[in-house]
């Protein structure tokens, strides 16, 4: 059971003292120092790892017991996009309020530039070094390491997340801690490298605010994660138009108009509020800086720089800190604020000394990007920063003077040998306690068992011993333009566009795995679905072990009615402890296309244990259900989906199918026009919308259905009824 906390904090010096501080604590917690380790790692000849070094103040800061805490991470947030931090016309005045009456770090950099690695680092306070979560995918954050989560259930928090898009889904290992782990979004269903399941910014605070409301009362702790800025920047209006030139900045404002019912009323309570507010990102963007559109393949001050901001006016009075600080410090800040203690053999350290003016000493802070070589096999980028230097350690190294070359234009390299083999030093022994590019283990047994049925000879895209100057990513980054224009050519409706440029981008580096999914994506949108097939299983060879490449290829070869080949290649994934869902998924529904219904309810079943909180599994029992034609079961499957999360499009859909079966067009049509709102590219929906609508004499409103069923609708599984749309729609009757 966990602990109740106790109310109170240590006595404020005057001299320090915020508006309405805390009452003096007992003898017992006066002057206790946080046990938080920290990587006091320097240049010269006293170079060590100091995991016991304290953090010891002549007289105690104010701290609290029992505070509310609210964390916001804006995803994709670059620290310069914020008016507080120097851009003019930002758009951003909730947030500037925030840190205007708070406590502005200048200086906080991530030490991943992808999604869920970050997370895991500022939720646990360790590094990627420690926690072994290296890339958004292939990876669990290990369920023995604590996080603030855990910790502060542990004190008598309720704790709530609320996350908006799939990286931080559940089943990457974050959750554990939450009361409520809110990974619900709706729409589509559909994962794919062109289209990443997410909701928008006002949807999920819209939901952190009601659970903050309803959660009042107690020591609460919410977790908010807003995905807005991340590429495709398609901001709502008027933030579209008003940053026509600048889509990302429009997203940027539109996300800090949509915090506002959530961090107003904090705002407003002034010195009464009994809320800390952090507010941070993940990692920044580059837009075009170093030629790198978006992030995740470089590791240059425009990715790794965010916003850090700390708002509790009845402890912390307004302040500026220029100091250099860390992603894992976020951990230990908090846990000192609120007079916790924290877990042994944390990676950062409290920034709570330097938010009252206090010195810390200086130290080293670590970074790295492998996406790129895990995903594309490309070079590993590793990297430190120390003092004003820093130091990419890459096939074609780089050297920076930060103090006198902010936007990293002049490399040192040449000009100063000696610092850079100091620094290249530094990075080596920061690194001994690396764990290791280590995807989760369990699936090690399933490849050996896929070479031994003969589906893969390789061990997949993995870090290699030794890489030339043709991998480093300087000299391949336009092939990641390219990329970035396949997926923009896509959503556009220029199939053919996209598909030329998957093709260069597959003649220049041909073991790119993620060339050939996007080659597999738009084969099998442009209806062929042969060529679909051969390139997801290229991919799926290239890497065995990626749950997108696996479930992708299983699912395409049921699409070209090779189901028990499907079975074959998902079946030996599923003898680990927690097989991926995605995978399970593909395995469930082609042992449904092979008639073997009662094992695919048992795949799914299972997979509703891994993930019991995800309605996706109703959804696909229920379809089973409707292929056995049993419309009871799968009703109550649909409801209980919906009930999980209403934001299900195909769960709508199924509804609609069995309302239609049973005769009731009028139901079966508001139905589906439930599902086209909440997932406009479906075919199915606007098929079956726009055929039920044609029939009752609505022909105007059947068009419009009909030809988005046309834009969506892949020829290669819809050659027929395409026909026959497009005969009906020639025809005008």
């Amino acid at each position: 059971m966990a602990r109740k906390t106790r109310r109170g904090g240590a006595r404020t010096p005057a001299a320090e003292a915020a508006p309405g501080a805390s009452a003096p604590a007992s003898a017992a917690t006066r002057g206790r120092r946080p046990a938080f380790a920290l990587l006091a790692l320097g240049l010269g000849l006293g170079l060590a790892l100091a995991a016991g070094w304290w953090w010891q103040s002549a007289r105690p800061l104010p701290r609290e017991r029992g505070l509310d805490v609210l964390l916001v991470s804006i995803d994709t947030l670059r620290a310069d996009a914020l008016g507080s931090y120097g851009r003019a016309d930002a758009g951003t005045p909730l947030l500037d309020r925030v840190a205007r009456e708070g406590v502005r770090f200048e200086r906080l950099r991530s030490h991943n530039v992808v999604t869920l690695p970050a997370h895991a680092n500022m939720l646990s306070g360790r590094l990627p070094l420690s926690h072994g979560v290296r890339d958004n995918s292939g990876f669990r954050f290990p369920s023995e390491l604590p996080t603030l989560a855990t910790i502060l259930k542990a004190e008598g928090y309720r704790t709530a997340a609320f996350v908006s898009a799939f990286v931080l889904d559940s089943r990457f290992g974050l959750e554990r801690g939450f009361d409520v782990y809110d990974d619900r979004l709706g729409g589509s269903e559909v994962r794919t490298e062109f289209q990443v399941p997410e909701r928008s910014a006002a949807r999920t605070v819209e939901a952190a605010r009601q659970w903050w409301e309803s959660a009042a009362g107690g020591p609460r702790f919410a977790f908010v994660h807003l995905y807005d800025p991340h590429f495709p920047y398609e901001a709502a209006e008027p933030f579209r138009s008003r940053y026509a030139t600048q889509p990302y900045q429009g997203e940027v404002a539109a996300t800090d108009a949509a915090l506002a019912p959530l961090l107003e009323p904090i705002l407003a309570a002034g010195d009464r509020s009994r809320t800390l507010v952090i507010v941070t990102s993940d990692h920044g963007e580059s837009l075009g800086e170093h030629q790198e559109m978006t992030h995740g393949i470089f590791a240059y001050e425009a990715t790794l720089h965010v916003p850090f901001l700390l708002h509790a006016p009845r402890l912390l009075r307004p302040r500026v800190v220029a100091d250099d600080v860390a992603q894992v410090d976020l951990l230990p800040t908090l846990l000192e604020a609120l007079d916790l203690p924290g877990p042994p053999g944390l990676d950062g350290r409290s920034l709570w000394p330097l938010a009252f003016g206090r010195a810390l000493p200086k130290r080293p802070l670590y970074f790295e990007s492998l996406s790129s070589a895990l995903n594309r096999r490309w070079a590993p980028l590793y990297g430190v920063i120390d003092a004003s230097l820093k130091y990419v350690d890459l096939p074609l190294p780089e050297l920076y003077d930060l103090a006198a070359d902010p936007k990293e234009g002049r490399n040192l390299v040449a000009s100063r040998p000696q610092e850079l083999e100091q620094m290249r030093a530094l990075l080596t022994r920061l690194r001994t306690v690396d764990r290791g590019i280590r995807r989760v283990e369990e699936e090690a047994a399933a490849l050996s068992r896929l070479r031994a049925l003969g589906y893969v000879a390789g061990g997949g895209a993995e870090i290699k011993e030794r890489y030339t100057d043709a991998d480093d990513p300087k000299n391949l980054v336009t092939i990641d333009t390219r990329i970035r224009q396949v997926i923009e050519r896509y959503r556009a409706g220029d199939f053919e566009g996209a598909l030329a440029l998957c093709r260069e981008n597959i003649r220049e580096r041909p073991e790119m795995p993620v060339s050939h999914l996007h080659l597999a994506y738009l084969e099998r949108a442009r209806g062929n679905l042969p060529a679909a097939v051969a390139a997801a299983r290229r991919s799926f060879e290239l890497q065995p072990l990626e749950a997108e490449a696996i479930s992708l290829y299983a699912a395409y070869l049921t699409e070209a009615g090779q189901a028990d080949e499907a079975v074959r290649v998902t079946t030996p994934y599923l003898e680990t402890a927690a097989p991926d869902l995605d995978v399970l998924t593909a395995h469930g529904m082609a042992l449904a296309r092979t008639g073997r219904f009662d094992a695919a309810l048992a795949a799914f079943e299972r997979g509703r244990g891994v993930d019991p909180t995800n309605a996706l599994n109703l959804v696909n029992e229920a379809t089973v259900h409707l292929m056995r034609a049993d419309a009871g079961r799968a009703r109550a499957a649909f409801e209980a989906a919906l009930a999980i999360d209403s934001g299900v499009a195909r769960a709508w859909n199924g509804l609609g199918v069995i309302a239609m079966r049973s005769g009731d067009a009028d139901g079966a049509i508001r139905a589906w026009q439930q599902a086209v709102e909440l997932d406009p590219r479906d075919y199915q929906t606007l098929f079956n919308l726009g055929v039920t609508l044609r029939g009752r004499g609505r022909l105007a409103e059947a068009r419009s259905y009909l030809e988005a069923y046309l834009r969506e609708a892949p020829r290669a599984l819809e050659a027929r009824d395409i026909a026959r749309v497009e005969a009906w729609l020639r025809s005008g009757a």
